[in-house]
């Protein structure tokens, strides 16, 4: 699970606390981290992220589904890696 974020983007930051929630919940189970966008302009380009927050969830080197916007309670976020990840 990657959350495509910057520092000055305000949902990112609502975002940012569930997505450390949900690294600490999957420890050990899933890969959970944050990509600056700033600092790595060439890794949203290459996933063809146009909109943060956007979170990537990756199975295998696929992405397998894209969620956009910092709307997403822990929950939900959870529910999707059991969707996707079987987790």
């Amino acid at each position: 699970v990657v959350d495509m974020w910057a520092a000055w983007c305000g949902p990112c930051r609502v975002l940012s606390p569930k997505i450390e929630q949900l690294a600490t919940d999957y420890k050990g189970k899933v890969h959970v981290g944050k990509l600056d966008v700033d600092a790595n302009q060439e890794v949203p380009q290459k996933f063809g992220v146009m909109s943060i927050p956007t979170i990537l969830f990756i199975k295998d080197g696929v992405v397998v589904a894209t969620k956009i916007g910092g709307q997403y309670s822990v929950d939900d976020l959870k529910i999707f890696v059991k969707e996707f990840f079987g987790v």
